[in-house]
């Protein structure tokens, strides 16, 4: 597998067609959308128009997973899982590496750069079935403080000695509020995590932040917990009922008196929750 650029064909690249475009090494696939292996990453995909939940604002794509759809008709008759391809962008956030992303365009196909995984859900399409749905942001993007930007090749998923993961931390004025209120100790197993410069601990939102999911960065919507449990908590390991209780795994959040928490973010995210675990 090839992760990152490919020797000769910068962005802006164009192909007259899918053997073309195979035949370069930047989509390898004559026919898929999504090319990469389950268990290591996705290399590359393309954006032809196929899927009618596709949206494409350039510098924001929300990617339709693939399977279940009506190859005559375009429209989706069947349910996605979250394997083979899906599966793949799925391990690109995980593992941090690069996607190659290609559109369609009068005249054939332009490979239009390095984008990265920002984030996966399921959700429920235009015709009425789950699709899992990736937000694919662009690699060269102005990055945040504190992020690595990472290199344009030399992506191998073959040999793992070390890896060095790192995400975004937002950190406002909420974030530190509620982490100051549970003197960083995890709302769901008590633990602080003590590091040289002091506690450490992340905000989790309950409703995420940014399109689709539009959640507010209010004390409401904001979670104290450590990397493990915030880490399940966005991917949906466990969820919360309407009255606190933890749903996947044994417990109970702790609430402080001071924090109270919104039952609509709680729901919106157990609705999330739910749809995964249909899956």
């Amino acid at each position: 597998m090839a992760f990152g650029e490919i020797p000769g064909f910068p962005p802006g690249s164009r192909f007259e067609g899918r053997h073309a475009l195979a035949a370069s090494g930047v989509h390898r696939p004559p026919q898929a959308g999504i090319c990469g292996r389950a268990e290591e990453g996705a290399e590359s995909i393309v954006l032809s128009g196929g899927y009618v939940d596709d949206v494409d604002r350039g510098h924001e794509i929300l990617y339709t997973g693939q399977g279940g759809r009506d190859p005559a008709t375009g429209r989706q008759v069947h349910p996605q899982e979250l394997n083979r391809g899906n599966l793949a962008l799925a391990n690109s956030l995980r593992h941090g590496l690069p996607v190659r992303v290609v559109r369609r365009v009068e005249g054939g196909y332009r490979y239009d750069g390095l984008y990265r995984v920002d984030d996966y859900w399921p959700d429920v399409g235009e015709d009425g079935f789950r699709i899992w749905r990736f937000r694919l942001v662009p690699l060269e993007e102005p990055l945040e403080t504190g992020q690595v930007k990472e290199p344009t090749e030399g992506y191998d998923t073959s040999l793992r000695h070390m890896a060095i993961v790192s995400r975004i931390i937002r950190d406002t004025a909420v974030t530190r509020r509620v982490k100051r209120l549970y003197d960083f100790c995890c709302q769901v197993c008590g633990i602080q995590l003590i590091t040289p410069p002091g506690p450490y601990a992340e905000a989790a939102h309950i409703r995420p932040l940014g399109r689709p999911h539009d959640g507010p960065d209010v004390l409401e919507n904001v979670l104290c917990l450590c990397p493990n449990h915030h880490v399940q908590f966005d991917r949906w390991q466990f969820a919360l009922t309407d009255d606190l209780a933890l749903v996947g795994i044994e417990g109970r959040l702790r609430v402080q008196p001071r924090h109270v928490i919104g039952i609509e973010y709680v729901r919106y995210h157990r609705g999330l929750y739910e749809a995964a675990a249909a899956a």
